[in-house]
């Protein structure tokens, strides 16, 4: 006979930020995320030594050199296979975490960034640019998992209070990677022609240590318990992410989030697209990652060296003024990092947004005007920089936040896929069209990034709700309320969390947890 649990409110679940969470936070964004920042940055200094080399290896070859078309045209191509390799790589998350674990695929996929660095970095001896392209590409498809599952993975460890902090880390890391870029690119360091693979290949370093110090954590401790069904193992991770205090209420809400999917299997990414009963977190997950890429931080972050040139900045200068804005990004995230459990998801997400689409405007006006005016070229630098702090702030790591938060477990590597897939595609669209977008509309290409980053501003505003401090199963009901479902079908009495199964996705009657308390203390 099935009877109902009852968790009081006093049964809550509130934890402290322990230093295994926050180690594995640092380790996941460190060998992982921050390569995404590195990898998006690190072309843009050696670009002229990178275009020089292929001009060379063709001429070598073929006894002629290139047009500036096709050198234009091969750039872009080393800039962007970067995303088509993402793009694969987010493709095939849902199949490795299911495989492999959490945990498991970031340690595994390690293995990527050591081929990848290995060809980037001979590619100047081995006279090769496809070499070059090929290590790229690699990069891409490591980042693309990595994009996905570090987000994933620190989302279940961590506690709901917690949640916000710790999913903003990989954005600290993924500006920080922008930095290291800004800054190992200067001329004094590995910004000369000789050093351009060093440079590019530079990525194994933080890879290596996370890969000798990652696999002594454990695994993700809901995949642990709903996928593996390992209460054991389940308990064991709790007590090493957590402070010393009981932690039944928390394995009884995993075990009624297990309940709740008895009948309903892991999601493929069509299915998860016909299922009427998340349409509504479907099509955010859709509109934030779009936005995310179609805001223009990727134009900034690929062609800064272009822009502040056409801003009218002294090329010696350059260099220096795009490292500074590395200090910004991290600042912002910081920002980000440490408010988001304060402000909460929205105004991140909207605040980023508006301030992104004003900036990217105000790029527009500063160009047009410099010819007349000469102090508006340091507006067009303050432009960028505030388009990347308002990227930093919010926009840089809430959409991978809000992914893991708006879908239960059988569902959220599927809604993994569609956003990391749709993200990276928009990702390749700007890298490869925005030279040709620059060249035949001029100052008035960015008026598109701004009319993008106001629209999902609007959409955010409207549609997300707020998420802070709140339980996969109550953010799944929250969105609940926007479908067409009968009173009758709805949950009535969420003190004491008695479920009843909506559409296969809300949850089920079940039995009471039979859990020893006394255990659940180291």
């Amino acid at each position: 006979m099935a009877e109902e649990v009852l968790i009081p409110s006093s049964g809550r679940i509130t934890s402290h930020l322990t230093g295994s969470l926050l180690a594995v936070a640092f380790l996941t964004s460190f060998g992982s995320s921050m390569l995404y920042g590195y990898n998006l940055a690190v072309v843009n200094s050696p670009a002229m030594y990178i275009k020089d080399f292929y001009n060379k290896t063709v001429v070598s070859r073929n006894g002629t050199g290139l047009s500036e078309e096709t050198l234009t045209l091969m750039y872009s191509l080393t800039v962007s296979v970067f995303a088509i390799g993402g793009l694969l790589g987010s493709l095939i998350v849902g199949m490795l975490v299911t495989q492999f674990g959490r945990k498991g695929t970031i340690v595994k996929t390690t293995v990527l960034v050591f081929i990848a660095g290995s060809l980037m970095g001979f590619s100047r001896i081995c006279g090769s640019p496809e070499m070059v392209i090929f290590g790229r590409f690699i990069t891409g498809l490591h980042s693309g998992i990595s994009l996905s599952v570090v987000p994933m993975y620190l989302g279940e460890i961590a506690p709901k209070n917690l949640r916000g902090f710790l999913g903003l880390v990989p954005s600290i890391f993924i500006g920080t990677g922008v930095f290291a870029a800004q800054i190992l690119g200067l001329h004094e360091l590995l910004g000369k022609e000789e050093h351009w693979p060093l440079c590019l290949s530079v990525v194994v370093v933080p890879t290596f240590i996370q890969l000798m110090l990652l696999p002594w954590f454990p695994e993700s401790p809901r995949y642990l318990l709903i996928e593996k069904h390992n209460v054991h193992a389940t308990i064991t991770a709790l007590k090493w992410y957590r402070a010393k205090c009981n932690i039944q209420a928390e394995i009884e809400e995993m075990q009624e989030e297990q309940r709740s999917l008895l009948s309903v299997e892991t999601m493929s990414v069509w299915r998860l697209l016909l299922d009427d009963s998340v349409r509504w977190q479907v099509l955010s997950v859709v509109v934030i990652n779009i936005g995310m890429q179609l805001s223009g931080i990727d134009a900034i972050w690929f062609y800064t060296n272009d822009i502040f040139e056409k801003a009218g900045i002294p090329k010696p200068e350059i260099q220096y003024t795009t490292a500074g804005t590395g200090i910004i990004e991290i600042i912002a995230g910081l920002i980000g990092c440490f408010t988001i459990e304060k402000l909460g998801r929205r105004p991140l997400m909207i605040g980023g947004f508006t301030m992104m689409g004003i900036c990217s405007a105000g790029i527009t006006l500063a160009l047009i005007l410099q010819t007349n005016l000469s102090f508006m070229r340091y507006i067009s630098v303050c432009c960028v920089v505030g388009i990347i702090a308002g990227f930093c702030i919010g926009p840089a790591g809430v959409p991978f936040l809000i992914t893991a938060e708006l879908f239960k477990q059988s569902h959220r590597p599927a809604a993994y896929i569609v956003g990391g897939s749709l993200n990276w595609l928009s990702n390749f669209t700007v890298g490869f069209v925005f030279p040709f977008l620059q060249m035949s509309a001029g100052s008035y290409c960015y008026l598109v990034f701004s009319s993008v980053c106001f629209s999902v501003a609007v959409y955010v505003y409207a549609v997300i709700p707020e998420t802070k401090n709140k339980t996969f199963l109550e953010i799944s009901r929250m969105f609940s309320k926007k479908e067409a479902i009968p009173e009758t079908q709805c949950l009535t009495h969420v003190d004491h969390m008695k479920l009843k199964k909506m559409n296969g996705y809300g949850g089920l009657d079940h039995t009471s947890l039979e859990f020893d308390s006394s255990s659940s203390v180291p």
